[in-house]
């Protein structure tokens, strides 16, 4: 009887520090997500001040507005069980992407004004089509795998999107148009959210924002090789002729 009494203590002690290991992980994810959706206000500021999105991409806003859209719908109990805080953090992050793509849209010039404003509206009908088919059409399980495949997709769309600007990185060598903040905020998320998903055994989670954990590395490498190699051309000291 005390044999059987200890175990369930036990067992019990150690579900309290999984929810809690598991609801520490979720809250560092929401975090860094609030970050990383506050990271390109130093972008719009010069965006603003300048009245030009200059060489910016309008596509890792667009990227991320889809992302939250559908990430903040799996969340949802209707769709999937115990995973709430993917919900709250994605509808906020709608919030700023939808108005950070708006604020692109009127500083772009026209071709890029066109071509962002397309994909805006591209991306909300698409988020109504998946709400209606996953709602009227799908139940339980089926409804749950629908949307975490498309989650999957829409993340790792939206991790790869920066891969644009590392060709510009590059072919510039120069790491003006990546900001910092940007990149490390996601790569916090990121690993926030893979601990996240594996205490929640969720694979739809785990395996995109491991996937991001990786690009936010190689961002991150990126970004110390390339500035680092622009300090050193500063230091270099000038040839008087």
């Amino acid at each position: 009887m005390r044999a059987t009494i200890h175990l369930m203590s036990t067992s019990g002690s150690s579900l309290y520090y999984y929810e809690i290991c598991s609801f520490a992980a979720g809250i560092a994810g929401n975090i860094f997500a609030f970050v990383l959706f506050l990271s390109p206000i130093p972008t719009f500021k010069r965006i603003t001040k300048n009245k030009s999105t200059e060489q910016f991409s309008g596509l890792p806003y667009i990227y991320s507005l889809l992302n939250c859209l559908i990430c903040g719908w799996y969340g949802l109990p209707w769709v999937t069980q115990g995973a709430i805080l993917v919900a709250t953090v994605n509808s906020f992050g709608a919030l700023f992407q939808l108005f950070y793509c708006i604020l692109f849209i009127i500083y772009s010039e026209k071709g890029k004004k066109v071509n962002v404003s397309v994909l805006l509206v591209g991306v909300l009908c698409a988020f109504a089509l998946i709400a209606s088919v996953s709602l009227e059409l799908l139940e339980g399980k089926a409804r749950q795998n629908f949307v975490g495949y498309l989650s999957i997709a829409s993340l790792v769309s939206m991790f790869a999107s920066p891969l644009s600007i590392i060709r510009l990185v590059i072919r510039t060598k120069s790491v003006e148009f990546m900001p910092f903040h940007l990149s490390l905020a996601t790569f916090f998320m990121s690993i926030s959210f893979f601990a996240y998903g594996i205490l929640l055994h969720d694979f739809f989670i785990y395996i995109p924002n491991g996937i991001g954990t990786t690009l936010g590395t190689m961002q991150l490498l990126f970004y110390s090789y390339f500035s680092k190699k622009a300090i050193e051309q500063y230091k270099l000291p000038l040839i008087v002729s």
